[in-house]
């Protein structure tokens, strides 16, 4: 019989994404997974034949008491519908992803008895999570430490990774080749899904301020919000340097793979990615993510020597361009982190994440799978 697992995630791309990387390992295995989201979720392996996608009526609890108490009857009425349709599918496990649309799917499988795994892709464990790890069997980790996680539940913890996408897996066998003395220097700036400002302004305040010698060694491509797109081009363009600013790249693993430096956020994804391609970074965390995990995730890098962090509330344009000018004119220095960041790299999380899970089916179920 054939095994089926039921993944349980949705909102952002950060929780959908190892879902959508385990899926394809589970059907490669000749596993049948089966995705639980909420009805926001759109596009999810649209090129995967035969994933079964079914969507609970879910509401996030924000927007004050009124909103939170909608999202709380949101939550029972996901809970009540998610039984039901485990009822029917009977999988053999469940796995967790985080952010709320997990939650009513995981609360529904543990009563019913079926193992879980939730995954955790932060270096801190997220509210979701927090709130399922009692409940779960496993703790898949991305990192390995996990802030926030109840000691008492370490027992249950594996390292296995984030997943990144196969062009960028693929990257960790290619040597990094730091810029030629003289050369031209390629700078890879990724501000997350919406673009950040900081890089829109910060940054190229901070590039003004670089030796003649060294600016007119740059080259950037630069990811920005549709507002600060043409100031930021117009801004490197009164610098002389040439730049590719654009909202979105498709084309990101193979900019990535010719980036000396990549300037970036450090949410789970981007961190994840950096590292399985092994290349250098400079980490500006989001102040404002849930927990300061963002700081978390960039400390894993700084501390093996793979990254160097630019806090945005305490480095100014000045202390940007001191940092920058100390790495960007030192090959060696850079080659170093590239070789830390390539041995903190997990391009087979995916993988791994599949073996931890299918490891789940051996326990025995507590139900039987309706005809």
């Amino acid at each position: 019989m054939t095994v089926r697992i039921v993944l349980a995630a949705g909102g952002t791309g950060g929780h959908l994404f190892p879902a959508e990387a385990l899926a394809r390992i589970l059907v490669a295995r000749g596993a049948e997974p089966v995705l639980v989201t909420d009805p926001r979720t759109s596009g999810f392996a649209t090129d995967l034949p035969g994933l079964a996608v079914h969507r609970l009526p879910l509401q996030p609890m924000r927007g004050g008491v009124v909103g939170r108490i909608r999202g709380g009857l949101g939550l029972c009425a996901g809970t009540l519908a998610a039984r039901g349709l485990l009822r029917r599918l009977a999988p053999d496990a469940i796995v967790g992803f985080g952010g709320y649309p997990s939650v009513p799917t995981v609360f529904a499988g543990r009563n019913l008895g079926r193992p879980i795994l939730l995954h955790e892709q932060n270096a801190v464990l997220g509210k979701a999570n927090r709130m399922l790890a009692g409940r779960a069997t496993r703790i898949a980790t991305s990192f390995p430490t996990l802030r926030l996680l109840d000691p008492g539940l370490a027992s249950k913890v594996v390292e296995t990774g984030n997943p990144v996408r196969p062009a960028i897996a693929a990257l960790n066998r290619q040597p990094y080749a730091p810029p030629a003395a003289g050369g031209p220097i390629e700078i890879l700036v990724m501000g997350g899904s919406q673009g950040a400002a900081v890089f829109a302004t910060r940054l190229p305040e901070a590039l003004a301020r670089l030796p003649d010698a060294l600016r007119v060694r740059l080259r950037l491509t630069q990811q920005a919000r549709a507002d600060d797109v043409e100031p930021v081009r117009a801004a490197y363009a009164r610098m002389g340097i040439p730049a590719v600013v654009e909202r979105f790249f498709a084309d990101v693993p193979d900019r990535l793979a010719r980036a000396h430096l990549v300037v970036s956020r450090s949410g789970a994804s981007t961190v994840a990615e950096i590292a399985a391609a092994g290349r250098p970074s400079l980490l500006v965390p989001y102040p404002h993510a849930a927990d300061d995990h963002q700081t978390d995730n960039a400390g894993h890098l700084v501390r093996a020597g793979a990254a160097w962090l630019a806090p945005e509330g305490t480095v100014d344009a000045a202390g940007l361009a001191a940092l920058l000018a100390g790495v960007l004119d030192d090959p060696a220095r850079l080659a170093a982190a590239a070789a830390a960041a390539r041995g903190l790299g997990r391009p087979d999380a995916a993988d791994r994440l599949a073996d931890a899970v299918l490891a789940l089916v051996a326990i025995p179920p507590a139900m039987e799978r309706a005809a």
